[in-house]
This record gives structure tokens, C-alpha cells and sequence, in this order.
């Protein structure tokens, strides 16, 4: 090839190169410009399409019921139902058991009424109750595993119930109990849970004692918080007190996701809660407490959200062998439900309640015999005739307060 060609083709090569190169490197200062000019265009956050915000949920289920109300005819027919060796309580809550254990509840409260004391030292019912270990064995055998110690029955055997109570409870490393201690050192213990990475704990009280009091300088038998008839507004000893359960939720109240506060409060048999429920209910939100869980009415009352603070005011009981009367208030009872989720964001923590559920409940029995505790949905009217016109008259006392309130259906 003539070396003048061979020259001409080198040189068309370079300008093809060169301007390759040209075109590459506008494109690349256009690509540049580009973007920065369109992220000023952007709401500050999105500047950075790629980075991912990171969020972790974690959830966690609770199921509640009321007052375990032990009279005489329940524990003999424990103790006939264990042929005369010991107590069998557990074919009185079967059904409550397969309940717990369908929904896979991971936490499942209720208000020990009666002290367990244990037998050795003389069972007993109204008025000063005495209950067996094997009340509380079926209770935990059925799931639950959060129990509120603080009623106006604690004291009723005095200080020897209260110990073999504590033993007991002591005992259980998987159940959290509130509200009655041997010291005051187990007082103010804090006792803390975990469970599916939420942490939790409970405080609980009673608004007396029946008229007993409570020895000196033994304050940690029980949590007091006195509440009477007249005007909390007025009444200093309410007020004062008022400043031992602030301090107590405050102590524990940035420790835990989740804090649950059992109030044993209100009059009995009354479906409206008083003055100082109200009052209180307000008082336990405005510190932050999660879920107030109240019992003692042994009928049901109201619930309601204060705020983010879900309120029940009364869960009734969950089984004893009151009266029978014409409107059956004191047999019907309620098992709350409610999901917990708590959400990671920007290393804060937030706690959330939703699906609230309801299912009012109710405590068969036959001349004081074959106690058996029934879920409404699952009653007919071999039990109860009129279960259907029970049913919507107490489903109206719970939805009194908040009408959206989920309440599981009769057949």
C-alpha cells in the first residue's frame, strides 16, 4: 500500500476515535448536570433514590378475662372431680383452654380473686376466701400466664395465706404476677418480660381490703390505691396515694414497650363506671401506661380508648358461683383480645394497639354443680334459653363507650 494512503487512514481513525471520545465525555458532563439539577427538584428524603429506609415490626398478642371468684361449691367440685385426691379445676375452663390455644395467645391475663393460700391451711369461701394451689395449676395449664394479685380478698387470711401465696407464685419462672408481695424488696423488684422482642410489665392495685388493714409496716402485702364514694377531686387519700402509682409507673415506664396497669376498682354489680374510674383511667393514661385492665364489679362494664391507652373497665367474672339472678350479670363475663405491634424506625420504638375483639363468656352451672365457663359463641340453649336476649343486652353495656368495639356473634 502507497505510505500516502496508509498516512490518510491513520488520520480518519484518530478523528473517529477523537470525536468518539468528545461525544462520550458531553454525555457524561450532561449525565452529571442532569442529576444534580433534578435533585434539587426533590423533596428532601428522596435526593437519595437508593438508600432504603430500614423498619422492623414485631407483634404480639394478649387475651383477657376477669374475676377467678373460688366459692365452696367450685372447689368441691374440684375435689370431686380429682376422686377426693386433691383438686381438679381443669374441666371447668376447658373450653377456655382450647380457645387460648386456638388463637395461639402469646400472653393470657386474669384476676386471681381469691388468695391462694393452699389448702394446708383450711380452704374457705364468702366472706374471707381461701383457694387451693390447683386453682391456680388450671389456670396456667390453660395459657395464662399474667395474673393480677390485688383485690379486696387478699388480706382475708392474713399474713400465712399471703406467704404460701408468694411461694407459689414465686415458683412459676413463666407467669408475671402483680400486686401482693412477702417484702418490700419483691416490691420493688422489676419485673420485666420479653416476648417476640417486645418487653412488657404489669403493675396492679385494689381499691381495699374489705376493712382489714393492712399490718404496719407491711405496705408490700398488697398495692393499695383507695378509692371511695365521694368526689376524687376531694378526697386527699386518693390524692395522695395518687403519687405512689405515678411514681411506680414512672420507674418502669421507659423500660418496657409495653406497660400494663390491672385496677381493681369501681362498685359492685354496677355497669357504669364511677367517678373515680374515670378519674384514674385518665390518670394511668396520662402517664403512659398502655392498657388499663379493671375487675371487681364482678359484672361487666365499658371499654374505651383514652388517648392510645386502651381502657376495660371491668371484665366481670370470669367464674364463681354468685347468684343467678333474673338478668344473670354476675355469670356473664368478658375475654378481650388485642394485638400489640411494635415498630423500629429510625432507631425509635413505637407501640401500637389494634384489633381490639370481644367475647362475652358465661359460668354454667346446674344447683351448684357441673361449673363449666362457655364461650357465647359457642352456647346454644341447653345451657341457657334466653342466651340470645343475654347476649344483646351486655354486648350493649361493653360497646356503651365506643360502638365500633368488635364483639364475637351467637349462633
Amino acid at each position: 500500500m502507497p505510505k500516502e494512503k496508509k498516512n490518510k487512514k491513520i488520520k480518519v481513525e484518530f478523528v473517529i476515535i477523537f470525536l468518539a471520545a468528545i461525544i462520550i465525555l458531553a454525555l457524561l458532563i450532561y449525565f452529571i448536570i442532569f442529576k444534580i439539577n433534578d435533585n434539587k427538584r426533590l423533596p428532601q428524603g428522596e435526593i437519595i433514590a437508593e438508600e432504603v429506609e430500614k423498619v422492623d415490626k414485631y407483634n404480639l398478642s394478649l387475651v383477657m378475662v376477669g374475676d377467678n371468684l373460688i366459692h365452696s361449691s367450685i372447689y368441691e367440685e374440684a375435689y370431686k372431680n380429682a376422686n377426693y385426691q386433691g383438686y381438679d379445676f381443669k374441666p371447668m375452663i376447658s373450653l377456655i383452654k382450647d380457645y387460648i390455644a386456638k388463637n395461639d395467645y402469646d400472653l393470657a391475663y386474669y384476676n386471681q380473686e381469691t388468695i391462694i393460700g393452699g389448702s394446708e391451711i383450711g380452704l374457705s369461701s364468702y366472706p374471707a376466701f381461701n383457694s387451693p394451689e390447683e386453682v391456680a395449676d388450671a389456670m396456667i395449664d390453660a395459657g395464662f400466664n399474667l395474673v393480677s394479685l390485688a383485690t379486696n380478698h387478699t388480706l382475708d387470711r392474713g399474713e400465712v395465706a399471703i406467704q404460701n401465696s408468694c411461694d407459689y407464685w414465686n415458683r412459676q419462672e413463666k407467669v408475671l404476677s402483680a400486686g401482693s408481695y412477702c417484702s418490700q424488696e419483691q416490691r420493688d423488684e422489676e419485673k420485666i418480660f420479653e416476648k417476640n422482642n417486645i418487653t412488657y410489665t404489669m403493675l396492679s392495685y385494689t381499691y381495699g381490703m374489705n376493712g382489714i388493714q393492712i399490718p404496719d409496716g407491711k405496705d408490700y402485702l398488697v398495692n393499695y390505691f383507695p378509692m371511695e364514694r365521694g368526689d376524687p377531686n376531694t378526697d386527699t387519700d386518693y390524692i395522695n396515694y395518687k403519687k405512689q402509682v405515678k411514681e411506680d409507673v414512672e420507674k418502669v415506664r421507659d423500660k418496657v414497650d409495653l406497660l400494663i396497669v390491672a385496677m381493681h376498682w369501681g362498685y359492685e354489680y354496677e355497669h357504669e363506671p364511677n367517678a373515680y374510674q374515670k378519674d384514674c383511667a385518665k390518670f394511668l393514661a396520662d402517664l403512659g401506661v398502655d392498657i388499663v385492665i379493671g375487675t371487681h364489679p364482678h359484672v361487666v362494664q365499658p371499654i374505651e380508648f383514652i388517648g392510645d391507652t386502651l381502657v376495660i373497665y371491668s371484665l366481670g367474672n370470669f367464674i364463681s358461683a354468685q347468684a343467678n339472678d333474673y338478668d344473670y350479670a354476675k355469670l356473664v363475663g368478658l375475654m378481650s383480645s388485642v394485638d400489640v405491634t411494635k415498630t423500629i424506625k429510625d432507631g425509635e420504638a413505637d407501640i401500637e394497639l389494634k384489633n381490639v375483639n370481644n367475647e362475652l363468656l358465661y359460668t354454667y352451672y346446674d344447683n351448684f354443680t357441673n361449673f363449666k365457663v362457655i364461650p357465647f359463641s359457642q352456647m346454644n340453649s341447653d345451657y341457657l334459653s334466653n342466651y340470645k336476649e343475654i347476649y344483646d343486652r351486655y354486648v350493649k353495656v361493653v360497646k356503651a363507650k365506643d360502638d365500633s368495639l368488635t364483639v364475637m356473634g351467637v349462633n
